[in-house]
């Protein structure tokens, strides 16, 4: 089975476009059979969690003791399956090695950690050849802009893990097209 890591903000509310967008993305990975680990807490995680749960998939909450010592918060009601790490660093590290794709909804500093940490392993191969696929217009954007000021330390290797997807159903015909699933 497929593990697919889906990075994303924690502050979008159910209701949202955002929390909206996240629940889609997790029903149609749940509803393929693919495992999805998130963060394990709220907004987009938990709105994933939810949507692959609710589509029969399996969710793993990848937590963490120094998250929780700043934040008093346990894992979304979704996670069937928690995978417990002590500290900030190992939880980072453990969705982005543990995953055969990942996934980026929008977000902020913690989603941006997520990605460059994923692209910057898979860049110096520590990790295994992986797609990253970054969803929505705002990833491009800034990807673009960040190639634009300094595509020369970007060598045009280095971009081939990227990949932009405008919506949910999008990134799932990326996903099945780079694992072979298509």
């Amino acid at each position: 089975m497929m593990k697919i890591s889906v990075f994303g903000g924690s502050a979008p509310k159910p209701g949202s476009p955002a929390y909206q967008e996240a629940y889609e993305l997790g029903k149609l990975l749940g509803g393929a059979g693919m495992t999805v680990l998130t963060g394990g807490y709220t907004g987009t995680m938990e709105a994933t969690s939810r949507g692959a749960s609710e589509a029969g998939g399996h969710v793993i909450g990848v937590t963490c003791e120094e998250i929780e010592a700043w934040r008093p918060i346990g894992p979304n009601a979704w996670v069937a399956e928690e995978w417990r790490c002590q500290t900030f660093d190992e939880r980072l590290n453990t969705l982005v090695v543990s995953c055969d794709a990942a996934i980026a909804l929008p977000g902020g500093l913690g989603t941006l950690l997520e990605i460059c940490l994923t692209w910057n392993k898979l860049a110096i191969e520590v990790v295994q050849p992986k797609p990253v696929i970054l969803l929505g217009s705002g990833w491009h954007k800034l990807m673009e802009t960040f190639f634009a000021e300094f595509g020369d330390y970007v060598p045009m290797d280095d971009r081939q893990y990227l990949a932009f997807a405008p919506d949910p159903h999008t990134v799932l015909e990326l996903l099945s097209n780079f694992l072979g699933l298509a």
